[in-house]
C-alpha cells in the first residue's frame, strides 16, 4: 500500500507539471455546433457538462454519438439545458488529465463524463481531487474499476457495471463443466492498471466454487513472444484460458493458437466482454477467426421500441460523423453513454451522491460459430436460460447446467456438447499413469502380483478398490504401474512426470505437500497404541471373595454367629451335649451357626419352636444370599473382562519400555520427535506376524500403528491384543495428484459419494475387517482358562484345616497312649500299636465276641 501511494504521488506531480506546461500542445477541445446556439439562446440557467472520450476507439465513438443524442433529447424537454464541452483524449491518460484541468479551470463544468479505461479514469480523478471548492462530479464509463475507487474519491461515480458479474458468469460456465483451474491471459499495455481489478474480480468469483487461477500471463500487442508464451501454456496440464485483452490482440492470439493446434479437443477459450462487446463492430471474417471461442458479453434489450428509435438516430449520426467505419450498429458503449446522460438529467449534479452504483444481473453468453455467434443468458442467482425474462419473451426456464442449453448454444455439436464430465485439463488420447507401491507392508491394502496365466501384473486390495470406484465416478481412463522404491521416492515421481497419480497406502504428510496434492482422507486418520491384554479377574487369588464386598462378608459372619448363639442359648436346656466347658460350648456355637445354613438338623432335631423359627427365617435369607453369590460369581467367570497391560504412553516412557512401529512409515519420526522415545528404544517390523511375536515374547511392550493398519492387525489377532491410550492425530490415507490438479475437487466429491452410499464401508469390511482371527494358531492366550491359582486360597484353607485337625488328633492320641503305656511310650510303639489295632478290627470284624474281648483287653 505504501508503494502504491508513493507511485500515485509521483503520478499526480507529473500530471500537474504536464498540464501546466503542455496544455497548448496537447489540448484538443471540441464544442458542439449546438453549444454555441445554446449559449446564445440561454444566458443563464444552463448546466455545463464536460465529456472526455477516446474518439479514436470504437467505444469512444459510440459514446460520443449517444451522448450528443441524449443532450438533444434532454434540451428539448427542459428549460434548463445542458451545454456540452467535448474533448478527445486519444487514448492517452495524460491527455485525459489535461482535458479535465481545462474543463474545470476554464469552463467551470459541474460534471465530467467519460474514460472507458481505468488509466484515463484514474488520471481524471487525480486532477479533480486537487480542487477544493469547485469539484465536479465524475461519472466514469470504465468497467475495470478497483473496488476502493469510490472510497478514495467521494466525487467518483461508477456509472456502468463493473466486471464483477461478468466474472461470476465465467465461473458459472467453468463450474457447470466441472472445471476448477483456469489460466488468465490479459493485455499489459492496454489494460495494465486495470489488470489488478480483473484479477481480483475473477479470483473472488472462483473462490466460492473452489476454483483457482493456476497461471496469469501478461501479453503485449505486437510482441513476437506470443508463440513462445503459448508453447509454454501448451505444455501445462491446465488448458482452460480466460482472455481479457483488446479485440485486436485476441484475434491475433487466437489465430496463433489455431496454428499451434491449441483449439478444439482438450482446450477451452473464454473471452471477457472487453472482446465480445465489440463483436458488432467487426466484419464476419474477423469473427470467423475466433471460431470455437466462448465469451461473456454485456447484455442490453435490443427489441424494445425505445432502443429501436435510438438505433435509427444513432446510425444516421454515426455514418455522418464517422463515414470511414463500415459498421454503424450501436453497442453497449452507446447504450451506456446514453443512459449516463439520462441519469445526469434525472438527478442534478448536487444529488448524484445519493445515486447507487448501477448493477448488472444478466450476462449474455456467446459461442462463435461460422461468421457469427449463438447466444444464451446467465442471470445471477437464477442460472442459465435461452431467453431473458422480460415482457417480450414471457416466462423463462432457468438451469444451473450449460448442458441443458447445448442445442441452442452448440447447434453444430462441438467436441464437448455431449460430454459433461470431459477432462479439459488432459488430452483425450492420454491415459493417466497411476503409480502403485509394489511392496506394501499390508497386502490387505495393496497387493501387486504377477499372473503367469494371463501374463500381466494384477493389482488388488482395499486401496485399489477405492481408487477404482473413484475413477468410475470421474470417468477418466487410467493404467496402474508398479513402483518398488520407498514411499517418498514414489511421491517424487509425480513432479518428475513419470506418474499422474499415486494409489497406495500413502499417508498424508505436510512434507509431501511440497510436490503433490492429496485428496481428502478416505480412511480414519490417527495413530494408535496396541498392547497385549490380560484378564482382569480370572487369575486373582482372592477371586472367590469378589462377588461380595468386605462389609458384606463381615455382616454375613456376624449374623451367622449371632443366629448360632441364639439357637445354642435356646436349645442348651434340652440337649446335654450342648453343655460342657466354655471352649466346648464356643465350638458348638460356631458349629451350630454354620450347620444351620444348610439343614434344619444340627446334631439332633431342634426341640424349641423359637429356635426352629429363627432357623427357618435364617435359611430363607441364606438361600437368597447364596443364590446371589452364585449368580455374581458365575458372571465374573464367564464375562469377558480384559484390560491392557500398558494404559498410556507416559507409562511406557516411565518404565523405559521398547516400542515398535510399521517399517517405512511416518510413525518413526512421530515416536521420536513428538512422543519423546529414544532412538534405541524404537524398533521397526515388516509384518503383522513379527508384531505379534515381538509383543508376546516381551521384545517390545507396545506397537504404534495408523488406524487402518491397526484394524487389520486387530482383526487378525482379535484375542491377544487391544487398543489403549489416546489416538494421536496424524494424516490418514489419501490419493496423490500433481500440484494444483484441476480434477482434485471432483475427486474429493467422488470419494464423498462413495462414502455416502455405503460403498466405502462395504469395501472396508470386505478387505480389512473380514480377516481371520489367528490367535489360537499362533499365540494362544492361556489367561482365558481357570487355573488352580484362582482357588489357591480355598485349597490352602481346606488342606490346612485338615492338617491342623490331623496334628491335633495325633498329639492328643499320643498323649493318651503315653499315659496308658508308660513302659513302652515312644512314637514307634505308638504307630505299631495303632497298626495292630487296625489289623485286629479288620481280622475280627465277623466275630463280635472276640472283638469285644480284644477291645477290653488292656
Amino acid at each position: 500500500m505504501l508503494l502504491e501511494s508513493t507511485e500515485m504521488c509521483y503520478l499526480t506531480t507529473y500530471l500537474i507539471f504536464l498540464v501546466t506546461f503542455s496544455a497548448p500542445w496537447f489540448l484538443d477541445l471540441q464544442a458542439l455546433p449546438t453549444t454555441e446556439n445554446l449559449n446564445a439562446r440561454y444566458e443563464k440557467g444552463f448546466t455545463r457538462i464536460g465529456v472526455i472520450l477516446d474518439q479514436t476507439s470504437r467505444p469512444g465513438k459510440e459514446a460520443k454519438v449517444a451522448i450528443e443524442i441524449a443532450i438533444e433529447h434532454s434540451n428539448n424537454e427542459t428549460d434548463h439545458p445542458f451545454v456540452l464541452y467535448l474533448q478527445n483524449s486519444r487514448g492517452k491518460p495524460i491527455h485525459a488529465a489535461i482535458a479535465a484541468k481545462e474543463l474545470v479551470d476554464e469552463h467551470n463544468v459541474k460534471a465530467i463524463l467519460g474514460a472507458h479505461t481505468w488509466e484515463e479514469a484514474s488520471a481524471i480523478a487525480e486532477v479533480i481531487s486537487e480542487y477544493d471548492n469547485k469539484t465536479p462530479v465524475f461519472l466514469s464509463l470504465a468497467g475495470t474499476t478497483p473496488l476502493q475507487a469510490t472510497n478514495q474519491w467521494p466525487f467518483f461515480l461508477q456509472s456502468v457495471p463493473t466486471q464483477s458479474t461478468q466474472m461470476k458468469a465465467v465461473t458459472a460456465i467453468l463450474h457447470s463443466w466441472s472445471i476448477s483451474q483456469v489460466i488468465l491471459i490479459y493485455e499489459s499495455s492496454h489494460l495494465a492498471s486495470g489488470s489488478a481489478a480483473i484479477i481480483s474480480y475473477l479470483s473472488q468469483a472462483l473462490r466460492p466454487t473452489g476454483g483457482t487461477l493456476t497461471h496469469i500471463l501478461p501479453l503485449t500487442f505486437g510482441s513476437h513472444s506470443v508463440s513462445a508464451e503459448l508453447e509454454i501454456l501448451k505444455r501445462q496440464k491446465c488448458k482452460v484460458f480466460v482472455i481479457h485483452t483488446s479485440l485486436e490482440l485476441a484475434v491475433s492470439l487466437f489465430r496463433t493458437a489455431n496454428k499451434m493446434e491449441m483449439n478444439g479437443d482438450g482446450y477451452l477459450w473464454i473471452a471477457t466482454n472487453a472482446i465480445t462487446d465489440l463483436f458488432h463492430s467487426i466484419s464476419s471474417s474477423e469473427i470467423s477467426s475466433l471460431k470455437g471461442m466462448i465469451g461473456v458479453k454485456s447484455y442490453f434489450p435490443e427489441n424494445k421500441q425505445d432502443f429501436l428509435d435510438f438505433k435509427k438516430r444513432f446510425r444516421q449520426r454515426f455514418r455522418h460523423d464517422y463515414p470511414e467505419d463500415d459498421q454503424d450498429e450501436p453497442g453497449i458503449f452507446a447504450v451506456q453513454g446514453y443512459n449516463t446522460m439520462r441519469l445526469l438529467k434525472q438527478n442534478s449534479c448536487e444529488n448524484l451522491d445519493h445515486v447507487t452504483p448501477i448493477l448488472e444481473t444478466t450476462v449474455e453468453i456467446v459461442h462463435v460459430i461460422g461468421k457469427g455467434y449463438h447466444s444464451v443468458y446467465w442471470t445471477e442467482g437464477l442460472g442459465f436460460s435461452e431467453t431473458v425474462n422480460d415482457d417480450t419473451n414471457g416466462a423463462t426456464v432457468y438451469s444451473h447446467s450449460m448442458d441443458d442449453l447445448k442445442q441452442v448454444l452448440f447447434p453444430m455439436q462441438p467436441w464437448y456438447a455431449n460430454r459433461r464430465h470431459r477432462n479439459l485439463a488432459e488430452s483425450s488420447g492420454n491415459r493417466m499413469r497411476v503409480g502403485v507401491p509394489g511392496q506394501s507392508l499390508f497386502k490387505q491394502f495393496v497387493n501387486v502380483d504377477f499372473d503367469n496365466k494371463k501374463n500381466r501384473t494384477v493389482f488388488n486390495g482395499f486401496v485399489i478398490a477405492v481408487f477404482d470406484e473413484m475413477m468410475r465416478e470421474l470417468k477418466l481412463p487410467y493404467d496402474y504401474f508398479s513402483f518398488n522404491g520407498s514411499y517418498d521416492e514414489l511421491m517424487r515421481q509425480i513432479p518428475a512426470e513419470r506418474f499422474d497419480a499415486i494409489a497406495g497406502d500413502v499417508t498424508i504428510m505436510s512434507s509431501r505437500h511440497e510436490y503433490v496434492d492429496f485428496t481428502q482422507p478416505y480412511t480414519e486418520s490417527g495413530l494408535e497404541m496396541i498392547v497385549p491384554v490380560k484378564s482382569r479377574l480370572s487369575n486373582q487369588p482372592w477371586l472367590f471373595m469378589k462377588p461380595f464386598t468386605a462389609k458384606m462378608w463381615w455382616f454375613i459372619a456376624a449374623v451367622t454367629l449371632y443366629n448360632g448363639y441364639i439357637i445354642w442359648l435356646i436349645e442348651r436346656t434340652h440337649c446335654e451335649y450342648l453343655r460342657g466347658s466354655i471352649i466346648e460350648q464356643i465350638g458348638i456355637i460356631i458349629w451350630l451357626a454354620f450347620a444351620t445354613l444348610f439343614t434344619l438338623r444340627g446334631r439332633d432335631k431342634l426341640h424349641s419352636n423359637l429356635s426352629r423359627m429363627v432357623v427357618v427365617v435364617w435359611l430363607f435369607v441364606a438361600l437368597i444370599i447364596t443364590q446371589s453369590y452364585t449368580a455374581s460369581f458365575a458372571s465374573m467367570l464367564t464375562a469377558q473382562r480384559l484390560e491392557p497391560t500398558i494404559t498410556s504412553v507416559e507409562v511406557l516412557r516411565n518404565v523405559n519400555a521398547t516400542v515398535g512401529y510399521c517399517n517405512g512409515s511416518l510413525v518413526n519420526h512421530y515416536l521420536k520427535d513428538v512422543l519423546g522415545f529414544k532412538s534405541f528404544k524404537v524398533k521397526s517390523y515388516n509384518s503383522t506376524h513379527r508384531y505379534a511375536e515381538a509383543l508376546n515374547s516381551g521384545e517390545i511392550s507396545a506397537i504404534f500403528l495408523e488406524v487402518p493398519a491397526a484394524k487389520v492387525f486387530l482383526a487378525q489377532y482379535c484375542k491377544s491384543f487391544i487398543r489403549t491410550g489416546e489416538t494421536f492425530k496424524v494424516g490418514g490415507f489419501g490419493f496423490a495428484f500433481p500440484r494444483r490438479y484441476s480434477w482434485l475437487s471432483e475427486a474429493n466429491k467422488a470419494l464423498m459419494k462413495i462414502s455416502e452410499r455405503g460403498k466405502l464401508k462395504e469395501l472396508e469390511d470386505a478387505y480389512l475387517i473380514s480377516e481371520k482371527c489367528v490367535d489360537d494358531e499362533s499365540s494362544p492366550n492361556e489367561d482365558d482358562s481357570l487355573s488352580p491359582h484362582s482357588f489357591s486360597i480355598l485349597f490352602v484353607l481346606t488342606a490346612g484345616t485338615s492338617t491342623v485337625a490331623l496334628v491335633i488328633y495325633i498329639i492328643t492320641s499320643f498323649t493318651k497312649f503315653k499315659k496308658s503305656n508308660r513302659e513302652h511310650a515312644n512314637l514307634f510303639e505308638f504307630i505299631r500299636d495303632h497298626m495292630r489295632r487296625s489289623s485286629s478290627v479288620v481280622v475280627h470284624a465277623d466275630t463280635p465276641t472276640h472283638l469285644s474281648s480284644d477291645v477290653s483287653d488292656p
